[in-house]
């Protein structure tokens, strides 16, 4: 082979070993910008806002009178009881499934010690696919928690987001059908300042949802502190309704220990339905930016938002 040939093909050598470089030196940015818009191409996964529950842990001596009470307060029907093992460890629970016009609950009155991190998860999101959900999540940003497991009618994962904000998405192995609610709840969400921003982005990409809302100088007397200012954002998807509220975690009692906000035509005629069958008023009612609300107490210590909107 002459000098000039051997040149040649030591160039291209070189060049092709130089391109592949490149290449491989790009794929990580490729690869974090692929995780960054992995929601803008995932699944759709959601189903409907009157298939997402509430979980309420109650002690088992409490579970008859916080059904009764619930349902008295806002109307609709319980399921049969049933104990299950609804965890992925051997455990025990009666559970209940309580459907009403304002928002659904699925109702745990462990009868053995509650494995590990089940009740630190505020939701149950019904999805259409439950192992599309996980991946969609994890390419949003979500935590797996507990990973895939099945359930008595399906499976369930638990995920956690950016923030600290638990929550399970489940699957039935015979789907549901269920009416639409008359009102759909709010989640309701607290996270630090600093981890707003990143808690939003990546829920609003894994729900293909949109904030509706956000207030930065919010009045805080809607989280019983008048005269502060909060971050309020609200945020709507085929989960429901979101409002998150970005604080510095000074929340008086009860502000934080309450998961879900229910929407009410009167929110006076409420509270007193409710105060009739046990409820406690917690926080009396006060004026939002969108209407009136108040905090109440139900039997078994289950903590609940109340509230109507401006007509």
């Amino acid at each position: 082979m002459s000098t000039v040939k051997m040149y040649r093909l030591l160039r291209a050598v070189v060049v092709s070993i130089a391109a592949l470089g490149v290449t491989l030196a790009g794929a990580p940015a490729f690869a974090e910008a692929d995780h960054q818009n992995g929601g803008k191409s995932s699944p759709v996964v959601s189903v409907g806002p009157q298939y997402d529950t509430t979980h309420v842990y109650v002690p088992s001596q409490d579970i008859d009178a916080f059904v009764d009470s619930f349902v008295a307060t806002f109307g609709g029907k319980a399921s049969q009881r049933a104990v299950f093992t609804v965890t992925p460890t051997p455990s025990k629970t009666a559970s209940q499934y309580v459907q009403t016009p304002v928002g659904m609950l699925s109702v745990f009155a462990f009868q053995t010690p509650v494995p590990y991190p089940f009740g630190s998860e505020r939701t149950g999101y019904l999805v259409t696919d439950i192992d599309k959900a996980v991946r969609a999540a994890r390419a949003a940003g979500a935590d797996v928690i507990v990973d895939t497991f099945d359930d008595p009618i399906g499976k369930d994962a638990v995920i956690q987001w950016p923030g600290g904000l638990y929550m399970q998405l489940y699957w039935h192995t015979k789907a549901p059908s269920y009416g639409p609610l008359e009102t759909v709840p709010d989640n309701r969400v607290y996270v630090s300042p600093q981890a707003a921003d990143n808690f939003v982005k990546r829920f609003v990409r894994f729900s293909h949802g949109k904030v509706v809302s956000d207030d930065r100088h919010a009045d805080g007397a809607e989280i019983g502190r008048p005269g502060d200012t909060i971050r309020r954002i609200r945020i709507a998807s085929g989960f429901g309704n979101m409002l998150v509220f970005a604080t510095d975690g000074k929340l008086p009692y009860p502000f934080g220990r309450e998961t879900t906000g229910y929407q009410v035509a009167d929110l006076d005629a409420t509270l007193t339905k409710a105060q009739g069958v046990g409820v406690k008023v917690l926080s009396a009612a006060n004026r939002t930016v969108e209407g009136r609300t108040a905090m109440v107490e139900f039997p078994g210590g289950y903590v609940a938002e109340i509230h109507e909107v401006k007509r």
